[in-house]
């Protein structure tokens, strides 16, 4: 087994011989402005107590220069991600010097070089287990300490990380900040960044607690920050989790930082919360994107209760703090901020999500078997997020709101600075509830699918709800009317539904929503009857939950194969340009530009391209001037644009100037409209060279990469293809423009000549690049043909590969077949 792949096994076995007391890290950073300069020295030092003579530490880099064990140099026995430690005592003080590699991938200690100004700027990301990147360390959640973070940095710098500094010395160039240390966390929460980043002060008070608030940025963005609504919701978040928690904030300051090349949405480090810049708008935002970002600094929020506070035992629990997170960021976004339609963008866009990854023959359950690391570093899906906050939201609604929060308040109180299992919090929610959630947890946590609800009518009028999959729900049937020009809901019937066949005393209805109110986890299908409603007066509909849960049904059909694709986009062309929440209006956008590129048959492509083109040309001209609705068609364009160039005259225009009335045309969607140019053929190198020069930043030349990569021409996509599997130097962001590039326009005549190439690569690049190269590389040039045969023949002859590559492999082979499938099925 590669030795860099912990098991879950060998590291419970290591936590019962090993008590973690205290680790020190020394970090010497001010070599980081030198590009030629790959390392940087970490020294750590780790205090602990053993029951046995050997164990060993965790720790990746570019060398191990000396261990010393209870002040005994000991002979160095690194194999590149162990340190072999002999020789321990019952009480051990463990010190390792060693030196470090900065990242480019995200991963580690990342460093990144604006080129506006070319500052330099590194931040750190750990999760599941990459704290051993910077430091030596137990890298496993379970084995809990007090961290001190010594930091030596450029004067000049703002250095950060989960405490405030207790002591800065400065000196001439260089400043040294010890920071206090932390309460007791796991690895992979421990955090630090550093650089000339730009920064925002605020504070959160409450009675007799006091929390520092700051928010960090690059300088070169810093014009751009909304930092008044970030704190803002930050300060509405602390004040609903300080009362629905009844445990105070611990974790002494709340810093928030914005970084370059994530690889995540955000990351909750106690005291510093990491953030990907795409929250952050260079000129033009939809208050959709606002809303998803406070809802990101919510859940990260609810990590520093679920997640940090209490933390899990291994990676099976990973769900004690994902779906608790993701159910708590909707949650909150509700009813503490201004973004009250939390739940409808839930509905509409994030259970898409769960859904997909639930039909894989990969699901699971929410509760996992999870074996090792690699395993771990996939199961951040869509069972563990979406599916989870789906089922914690049905719990809600079958125990109540009071019970569910003081289950909460119970599981903190009794498992502070610990780690947990599935049974730690079930106790404590069944002692407030009254219930034993012994079945329910058996029928959702402990189980994986998703049912289907649909109802049938027999040849006497009587009706019967049928499930698939079956489980308990507790949902709604919605029983809604035409009245004038409005769709309204009538009357709601409230049922529990246990079996496969549920009889069922309905009046007649133009609409009938199964799951109204979005209480269960389950694919709602429409009746024959509703669906007729629905193509004529979908957008009559006045709620916009409920129009969520019919946008979900209509594209959950069509993924399935029961909606075909083309009448699914009808009802799109028909109603998405009356769609007023921009939330729902942004993901039924992509679901169409999906349906096209993989459920639309070849022989109806180009006339479905042409009409979808067509239906976003004539959205933007009637958008009203300066809302989020232009700018959503605005974008929508674009994309239709890399694939259809009726309208590339149009966006010419655009890119000259000449915008329709109030369309702020910001750097990104410039890039966006010269990018669906250059795939068709109408811009080129020199095109993409101007713009660069407009837009000489870390962004700009990531899509000036993907743009010269989008070229339709056979030698410019061999070129991005050799770049992304041979350039190491790229980095993460990098590689993805790349990727972008080659896949452009859904040009197959250009790239089907690398289908063979493609499996007799990914085994050497899992094999030498890092999980999250390796993954974006087997996902994003999965091989789009024309049958499953190479695939097939791949899986056969490596039945032995990496068990993580395999589930990727086998996740992208269902989704092809899925779309051979439904092309086949439009062709009947």
């Amino acid at each position: 087994m590669d030795t860099a792949n912990l098991s879950r096994e060998e590291t419970a076995a290591r936590s019962a011989a090993i008590t973690l007391r205290s680790i020190r890290v020394e970090l010497d950073l001010t070599g980081a402005p030198e590009r030629a300069r790959a390392g940087f020295p970490t020294t750590t030092t780790l205090e602990f107590d053993a029951t046995t003579d050997t164990t060993w530490l965790d720790f990746i880099g570019e060398e191990v220069r000396r261990v010393e064990v209870n002040g005994v140099e000991q002979q160095v026995v690194h194999d590149g991600a162990r340190i072999a430690l002999s020789g321990l005592a019952a009480s051990n003080v463990v010190r390792v010097e060693a030196i470090g590699a900065y990242s480019r991938s995200g991963e580690g200690l990342h460093r990144f070089h604006d080129p506006v100004d070319e500052a330099t700027y590194l931040y750190t990301q750990y999760e599941p287990a990459d704290s051993r990147r910077v430091m030596a360390c137990f890298e496993q959640p379970d084995m809990k300490a007090a961290y001190t973070f010594v930091v030596d940095a450029p004067s000049g710098w703002e250095v950060l990380s989960n405490q405030a500094p207790a002591r800065t010395d400065r000196g001439v160039g260089v400043q040294r900040v010890e920071f206090a240390p932390t309460l007791p966390i796991s690895s992979y929460i421990t955090a630090v960044a550093a650089g000339p980043y730009a920064r925002v002060d605020g504070a959160w008070e409450r009675g007799e607690q006091h929390i520092p608030l700051g928010v960090f940025i690059r300088r070169s963005l810093a014009e751009h920050l909304e930092s008044d609504e970030i704190l803002e919701v930050t300060r509405q978040g602390l004040d609903f989790f300080t009362d629905a928690f009844a445990y105070p904030y611990p974790w002494g300051k709340y810093d928030q930082i914005f970084v370059p090349e994530y690889n995540l949405g955000a990351m909750e480090n106690p005291g510093l919360v990491t953030f990907t810049e795409a929250y952050i708008s260079r000129g033009a935002a939809t208050d959709a994107q606002r809303a998803a970002r406070a809802n990101t600094i919510l859940h990260e929020m609810a990590h520093m209760w679920f997640g940090d506070l209490v933390t899990m035992k291994w990676w099976d629990d990973l769900w004690l703090k994902e779906s608790f997170a993701d159910y708590m960021g909707s949650h909150a976004s509700a009813v503490a901020t201004r973004f009250h339609d939390a739940w409808v963008s839930f509905a509409g866009k994030r259970k898409a999500w769960a859904y997909q990854q639930d039909q894989l023959p990969t699901t699971h359950p929410i509760v996992a078997d999870i074996t090792d690391l690699e395993a771990a570093k996939l199961n951040f899906d869509g069972i563990t997020y979406a599916k989870g906050a789906s089922v914690l939201k049905q719990l809600v609604a079958f125990v109540g709101d009071d019970a569910f929060f003081e289950g909460a308040r119970r599981y903190f109180a009794a498992n502070a600075f610990g780690n947990t299992t599935l049974h730690d919090f079930l106790v404590e929610l069944s002692a407030v509830s009254g219930r034993d959630m012994t079945d329910w947890s058996r029928a959702w946590l402990q189980t994986s699918g998703v049912s289907a609800l649909w109802i049938e009518t027999d040849a006497e009028g009587r009706r019967a709800l049928h499930q698939t999959d079956p489980r308990p729900h507790r949902l709604r049937i919605g029983l809604y009317d035409r009245i004038d020009d409005r769709i309204v809901r009538r009357d709601q019937v409230e049922l529990d539904v246990v079996d496969e066949r549920t009889e069922l005393d309905l009046p007649d209805a133009d609409l009938v929503v199964l799951n109204d109110d979005d209480l269960t986890y389950a694919k709602a299908r429409l009746d024959e009857h509703s669906l007729r409603t629905v193509e004529e007066s979908l957008s009559a509909i006045e709620d916009p939950l409920t129009r969520a849960l019919i946008w979900s049904s209509l594209w959950n059909a069509t993924r399935d194969g029961e909606l075909d694709a083309a009448r699914y986009l009808a009802i799109v062309r028909t109603h998405a340009p009356s769609e007023a929440n921009i939330g729902l209006l942004s993901g039924v956008l992509l679901n169409a530009a999906y349906t096209l590129r993989h459920f639309v048959d070849d022989e109806r492509l180009p006339a479905e391209r042409r009409e979808w083109t067509e239906t976003t040309w004539r959205a933007l001209q009637a958008a009203d001037a300066g809302t989020d609705a232009q700018l959503s068609w605005a974008r929508g364009l674009a994309a239709a644009s890399a694939s259809d160039d009726a309208r590339h005259a149009e966006v010419r225009e655009m890119l000259d100037g000449r915008v329709p009335d109030g369309l702020v045309v910001d750097p990104d969607l410039r890039w966006q409209l010269l990018t669906s140019l250059v795939a068709t053929g109408h811009a080129g190198a020199d095109d993409i060279a101007a713009e660069l020069a407009r837009d000489d930043t870390g962004s700009g030349r990531t899509a000036a990469r993907r743009a010269l990569a989008s070229r339709p021409d056979a030698a410019v996509r061999r070129a991005a293809w050799d770049a992304a599997w041979n350039d190491l130097s790229l980095s993460n962001d990098h590689l993805d423009a790349e990727i972008a590039g080659f896949r452009a326009g859904g040009r197959r005549d250009l790239i089907a000549e690398f289908d063979s190439d493609y499996f007799g690569r990914i085994g050497h690049a899992w094999s030498t690049r890092s999980i999250e190269l390796a993954q974006r590389l087997v996902v994003g040039l999965f091989p789009q043909s024309e049958s499953s045969d190479l695939v097939d023949a791949w899986l056969g002859e490596n039945e032995a590969a990496p068990a993580a590559l395999r589930r990727l492999v086998i996740e992208q082979r269902d989704h092809l077949e899925r779309s051979l499938r439904i092309r086949a099925l439009s062709r009947s």
